[in-house]
C-alpha cells in the first residue's frame, strides 16, 4: 500500500476502531510493539489527555493483545 492508501484505509475504520488509552511514558514501547502489526491496522493519537496517548486498532483482538502487553495500572485509567 502506498502512504495515501494507508491513510485512506485508516480513515475508513477509525470511527469504529477499538481504543486503548496508555500512559504517555510508555509511548516508545507501545510503538515498538505495534510494529508487529501492519501499518494500516493501528493509529496513535498522542497526548489525548494529560500523560495519555490513545491507540486505535482495526481489530478487537489486536487491541486486546496490546492492552494485555502492558501493566493494567498504565492502561485505560480514569482521570
Amino acid at each position: 500500500m502506498t502512504p495515501i492508501e494507508i491513510f485512506e484505509y485508516k480513515k475508513r475504520w477509525q470511527p469504529v476502531g477499538h481504543l486503548v488509552r496508555l500512559h504517555s511514558d510508555l509511548r516508545s514501547q507501545a510503538k515498538e510493539y505495534c510494529k508487529i502489526l501492519p501499518k494500516h491496522q493501528w493509529i496513535i493519537s498522542e497526548y489525548t489527555d494529560v500523560y495519555e496517548d490513545t491507540f486505535a486498532f482495526e481489530h478487537k483482538q489486536d487491541a486486546d493483545n496490546f492492552e494485555n502487553k502492558f501493566d493494567s495500572k498504565f492502561v485505560n485509567q480514569n482521570t
